[in-house]
């Protein structure tokens, strides 16, 4: 019922910086959560950042700093700034929703910090 679009992603250098965008289609009037999950494969996936209805925001400890979560409540639309990129923040990136009916997941895309 929730579709998720999911912009950006790519090779950047270590150090560098790259953004990503998700915009919710559906049924997204009940959305009260969105935000960004990555895994690597092999590993289970862990939370990035989440983003509110209510103006909340919350980090993984190992991209605080680093990365900046914002969103448009009004459009249900996610963007995450990655700055100050490491090597071991490689991985697919997955943008969620949390509604009333469930947890709805993008596509992903990846992102790939390399020399």
């Amino acid at each position: 019922q929730v579709q998720l679009a999911e912009s950006g992603g790519g090779l950047v250098q270590p150090g560098g910086s790259q953004s990503l965008s998700c915009a919710a289609s559906g049924n997204i009037f009940s959305i009260y959560v969105m935000g960004w999950y990555r895994q690597v494969p092999g590993k289970e996936r862990e939370l990035v950042a989440s983003f509110t209805s209510g103006g909340s925001t919350n980090y993984a400890d190992f991209v605080k700093g680093r990365f900046t979560i914002s969103g448009n409540n009004a459009k249900k639309t996610v963007f995450l700034q990655m700055n100050s990129l490491k090597p071991e923040d490689t991985a697919v990136y997955y943008c969620y929703a949390i509604s009333i009916t469930g947890t709805n997941w993008g596509q992903g895309t990846q992102v790939t910090v390399a020399s």
